[in-house]
């Protein structure tokens, strides 16, 4: 008999790992998968493009929950996955990274006694001011299957007393894996990009450290718009970021094109045009790196400590001084050694099928909640 496996994913960097991962699932032939959606990214732009560009197979169960406060939206998302838990009964529930989505799936899963595994597992960046910290250290406590995407990251989990006799399993970055197979798909550039010079600076911004501080959230502008007098800085706005804009009364300085999200696809298409990235996401410092594109990271810490201890990534906060001086930095400098392995060998999904394949699962843990 299949193994059912519940996947729950929420957020744009959840649908791309997932596509690789249910590719290597219904390759191998030995599970029933079905898709569960909070609707954490609920919009078109951030949700529905990414599912058809990435054939990821339709959600069975869309909760639509959408946006709100962490406690709030985290609460709706536990009464949603619980009740499918309960009507399907999973042998084990995928859930992947750091969002609320993630907390959500693995305290469902647990509350249920249903075994959960842990994609992306071993993240640290040891500031519990940021929510995804919180959300990374609550799965992996709670997850029996931690499937971890480096060696720092099974490092950490063996300081917090977990190895591979309890559950830890080295298997790379599927994230990797999403650029082996899509880079060959990624030569269409955004629309809103036609005539903006290359190279260019390319910028996203949507951590809840910088959008929801206006300070924080102003000097990144203003550096933003510093770095503008070097290059062109191409932004794709999220719509959390420009809510906070509204709401501060910020506006986008001249010299910075802002532009729609984009999808996965397009953002492979504009690192490879691009001489640097500054950002605040965890992703894009990843697939920066795989473009070979210098990263400036728009954040006090970072939980890819491999990509700054490879000279890759330079943190900097907001600080307007620090953000120029960082891509003056990168644009004019020699690229460092670039470590094809640091992140596997571009099959993490394919080793995750596997494990998962060989893990027995009948009679574990599963039950009613009280």
């Amino acid at each position: 008999m299949r193994q059912k496996i519940l996947t729950v994913v929420g957020a744009r960097p959840q649908f791309i790992k997932a596509a690789v991962v249910s590719r290597a699932l219904a390759s191998c032939g030995a599970f029933e998968e079905q898709l569960l959606h909070t609707g954490q990214h609920y919009d078109d732009c951030m949700s529905r493009r990414f599912f058809e560009e990435l054939q990821i197979p339709e959600p069975t169960w869309n909760l639509g929950v959408g946006s709100g406060p962490h406690g709030m939206q985290t609460g709706r998302m536990l009464e949603g996955i619980e009740q499918v838990i309960r009507d399907w009964q999973p042998d084990r529930v995928l859930v992947y990274g750091d969002t609320n989505s993630t907390l959500a799936g693995a305290l469902a899963a647990t509350k249920m006694h249903c075994p959960c595994a842990h994609v992306e597992a071993g993240l640290r960046s040891y500031d519990r001011r940021m929510p995804e910290e919180v959300n990374r250290v609550v799965a992996d406590v709670l997850s029996d299957l931690l499937f971890c995407p480096t060696a720092t990251t099974v490092r950490n989990l063996a300081r917090e007393g977990r190895t591979e006799t309890s559950g830890v399993r080295l298997v790379g970055d599927v994230m990797y894996d999403a650029v082996r197979i899509f880079s060959a798909s990624a030569t269409r550039l955004p629309d809103a990009v036609a005539g903006v010079a290359v190279p260019f600076a390319l910028m996203t911004c949507h951590r809840a450290e910088n959008t929801d501080d206006p300070v924080r959230l102003g000097e990144l502008l203003d550096g933003a718009s510093r770095v503008a007098s070097l290059l062109p800085v191409v932004f794709p706005i999220h719509p959390r970021t420009a809510a906070a804009m509204r709401s501060f009364g910020l506006s986008l300085p001249d010299g910075i094109l802002g532009i729609p999200p984009i999808s996965y696809l397009e953002t492979l298409a504009l690192l490879g045009r691009a001489a640097v990235v500054m950002t605040d996401s965890g992703g894009l410092q990843k697939e920066a790196f795989f473009a070979h594109v210098p990263c400036v990271t728009l954040r006090d810490r970072t939980e890819w400590v491999e990509l700054v201890e490879a000279g890759w990534n330079t943190l900097v906060g907001t600080s307007p001084e620090a953000i120029v001086q960082a891509v003056e930095r990168a644009i004019s400098s020699a690229p460092p050694d670039h470590r094809e392995d640091l992140f596997g060998d571009g099959h993490a999904a394919e080793k995750i099928a596997e494990i998962l394949a060989s893990e027995p699962v009948e009679g574990l843990f599963y039950g009613q909640s009280d």
